[in-house]
């Protein structure tokens, strides 16, 4: 089976512009995502539409494909980029791996468990989900959560606390319930990548801002793999912080 994995960065962030390029322990912290992908898998590229993201991982010995500023999102620079590939590099992928450019403590186990669902033939995107611990935040609306179903597969995605424990408080709810986030990665089979990039956005993705309810509102699989890996999603100056904190912590160099 051959894999692509693919680290859309863009620079103009709303909340956090020049994001890629923040510096977590003297380096990028696209650089740190980009040396554990390439570590799991041999074609690891940078997907990127600004010239400084991409000259940073020149700098560093990465590899890049430049797309269009005009992707809606990090799925559909995935597809422009993939295609890219195929044609330049005459290779026919048959998984995209898409790993979020502002997960710099993301591990190889779960990369290669996200990979390994597509041995099934009915999975068409997988990605991965962590339990909440009894004192993280579950009502911090930059957390996405997801609700599985007994198959393991997510049915939905919120910015919002689900479900909703009836009958409790809720600072009771995160022990009356079992509340999953979600980890920035995805996974998808190439012709359902193609697909979805060419999906019009749907009711739910716009109105939670998650691209990923698009697919599931235009009926596709994705199936949840639940890992124990700690990871810090840097969306704000805030988060950057943390980060930092934790490199601290593990002696990053």
């Amino acid at each position: 089976m051959n894999i692509a994995a693919l680290i859309p960065a863009r620079y103009a962030s709303t909340r956090f512009p020049g994001k890629p390029l923040a510096l977590i322990a003297n380096k990028p912290m696209v650089q740190w995502v980009y040396e554990r992908v390439a570590s799991a898998f041999d074609h690891t590229y940078v997907a990127t539409d600004d010239e400084r993201i991409a000259q940073a991982v020149g700098d560093f010995g990465g590899r890049y494909v430049l797309t269009s500023p005009q992707a809606r999102s990090g799925t559909d620079r995935c597809a422009e980029a993939i295609d890219t590939l195929e044609r330049e590099q005459n290779i026919r992928f048959d998984v995209v791996i898409n790993v979020q450019g502002d997960e710099p403590f993301i591990s190889t186990e779960p990369l290669l468990r996200v990979a390994a669902c597509f041995a099934q033939p009915q999975v068409d995107i997988a990605t991965l989900v962590k339990r909440f611990a009894p004192t993280d935040d579950i009502f911090n609306p930059n957390t996405p959560k997801v609700v599985l179903n007994l198959q393991g597969e997510a049915i939905y995605f919120s910015r919002s606390v689900i479900p909703h424990i009836r009958g409790a408080q809720p600072n009771e709810w995160s022990s009356k319930h079992l509340f999953y986030k979600h980890i920035g990665l995805y996974a998808y089979r190439t012709q359902v990548l193609r697909r979805i990039a060419q999906m019009p956005q749907t009711p739910l993705e716009q109105a939670e801002s998650l691209e990923q309810l698009r697919w599931i509102e235009h009926g596709l699989r994705i199936k949840a793999i639940e890992t124990d890996t700690e990871t810090i999603a840097v969306d704000t100056p805030d988060d950057l912080e943390r980060a930092c904190a934790e490199a601290k912590r593990l002696n990053w160099l």
